[in-house]
This record gives structure tokens, sequence and C-alpha cells, in this order.
């Protein structure tokens, strides 16, 4: 493993920079971050179902489940230790690599440019080590929780996967608004250098009121959409809590277990549409860096 942390892989000068093209040359390093994550995925998943078990065993004086539960966790300390002190220096690598192939790409720009771009380059790799895993995780968690509210009632699995597709219909509607709004953030944060070159403060002035335009444009659109979501989300758990007290013949510790997987669910499945946003604003950036001053299209989206 730090083998690994010690190789320089190159980023092809010939190809444009983009997610698909660091995943390609530091997939040795991600692999290992990823394997990880599913380690510290699957044993999350276990532990709603083992507490509840663990109730309904120590009202009986069996201590078995209680001891498994505690087993896990101990698992799940270490794993997520472990996976945080190497994700720090495998991504600090892709960081290092990635700004000097921007910086060597793009030496003809002016100072507030590069500078810009510098910045918005180090998101990619933000992007891959916090919000690709969370989303993996999410989207595992959201399988496992399905899977095991399956094995409770068919109605509580179909609810939850009802909730998963309005959530992503809704999304879909602020998908080309946040693009837009972005690529307005974006083109604003490219001139501030030069803005503050100028020593004019009216310029600064108006260059930071169109970034908080911006940003308040952006972070409104995110309240209306999430606030959605949310709706239905909270609407499946409080009808899957609703069906197990009055259709299910259950336990104390299965309704618990079926309550905690129905907000699991909510919680995982909340973290999709961030990643979904993220991307929309990626999209903006990888056309953004890998093409020369002037001439980004604003209607182009690249390949990730």
């Amino acid at each position: 493993m730090a083998r690994l942390l010690k190789l320089r892989p190159r980023l092809r000068s010939d190809r444009p920079l983009t997610l698909k093209g660091l995943l390609k040359a530091f997939w040795p390093q991600i692999g290992i971050t990823w394997a990880m994550t599913l380690l510290d995925v699957g044993l999350t998943a276990l532990i709603p179902l083992l507490m509840g078990r663990a109730i309904d065993d120590l009202l009986e004086s069996d201590y078995t489940s209680f001891l498994q539960l505690g087993a896990v966790l101990s698992g799940l300390i270490l794993c997520g230790t472990l996976r945080r002190v190497y994700d720090t220096r495998a991504y600090g690598l892709m960081r290092v690599e990635l700004g000097r192939s921007l910086g060597a790409r793009s030496s003809g720009l002016p100072v507030s440019n590069l500078n810009a771009r510098l910045d918005m380059g180090r998101e990619l790799v933000d992007f891959l080590e916090e919000e690709v895993p969370e989303s993996f995780t999410a989207l595992l968690s959201m399988i496992a929780a399905v899977a095991i509210l399956m094995s409770f009632h068919f109605a509580l699995a179909a609810a939850s996967v009802a909730a998963f597709f309005a959530m992503l219909a809704i999304y879909g509607m602020a998908h080309a608004r946040f693009f837009r709004l972005n690529r307005q953030l974006n083109e604003q944060t490219e001139r501030q250098v030069s803005i503050l070159q100028t020593g004019r403060s009216s310029r600064l002035g108006g260059h930071l009121m169109r970034l908080r335009k911006s940003e308040i444009q952006i972070s409104d659109t995110e309240a209306l959409i999430y606030g959605l979501i949310f709706v239905v989300l909270l609407g499946l758990v409080m009808f899957n809590l609703h069906f197990s007290t009055q259709h299910i013949t259950a336990s104390i510790g299965v309704i618990f277990a079926i309550v905690t997987y129905s907000w699991n669910f909510v919680e995982s499945a909340l973290a999709l549409p961030m990643t979904l946003q993220s991307l929309s604003r990626l999209s903006e950036i990888v056309s953004r860096i890998n093409q020369p001053l002037d001439t980004i299209c604003p209607n182009t989206t690249s390949e990730f």
C-alpha cells in the first residue's frame, strides 16, 4: 500500500482533464479506497438489524446478538480509521499531479484565470475523495435497506423504491438550471484576481455583488428542490411506520429495525441529489479547464 502512494502517474497532456482520466491514471489508489468503503458500508448496513435482534435477545437475557453488535462496531471503527488515513495521502497525490498538469496546460492564461482554474480543478479530486464514496455508500445502503425491508414485507420495499424514483424526477427538473447558474458563478470567479489588480473598490463591490447573486440563486434552487424531496422521503417514513404497526405482526425489535432502515434509506437518498448537483457543477468546470480562455461555449457539456 505504501508503494502505491509513492507512484507518480502522469496525466497525459494530449487528453482532456476529466474525472474519467483521473480514474484511469489513479485506479490502484482509488480501488483501495473504494474497497475499504465497500467494507465500511457492509458493516454499517448490519447495525440496525443487529440492534433490533439485540433488543429482542436482551429482553430474554440472551447476549449473543449483543456481542455480535459489539464486534461489528469495533470492525467499523477500525475500517473507518484506516480508510481516512489512506484517503488523505492517496487523494493528496492526485491533487498535486492534477495541479501540475493544469498549470502546464494553462500557463499562457492570465493569473486571474489560472488561479481560478487551479481551484476548480481541485474540485474534481474533492469530488472523487468525498462525494463519490458518499454516493457509493448511499447507493449500497439504499439497496441493503430495500432488501431488508423486503424481508419484512413487500409493501415496505415498494414504497421505498417509489420514493427514490420520485426524488430523481424532482431533481431532474432542476439539472439544467444548476448547470447554468454554476457557469455564471465560475465565469465571475475567473475575473476576481484581475478585478483586484485594478484597485478600484467600485469594481470589486460589483464583482462581489454578482457572486452573491449567483450564490443566492443556487441556494434558492437547492432549498426548493431539497424541500420537495424531503417531503417525499418523510412521507415514506410515515407510511412504513404506520404499515409496520397496523398491518404486520412484529416484535418491538422488528419495528425498530423497520423504522431505522426506513430512516437510513432517507438519509442515503438525500446524498444522491447532492452528488447529481455536484456533477452539474463539475460538468461546467471540466468544459472550462479544458478550453482556452474566451473559447468556452456556454451550452457545452463534457464527458466526465
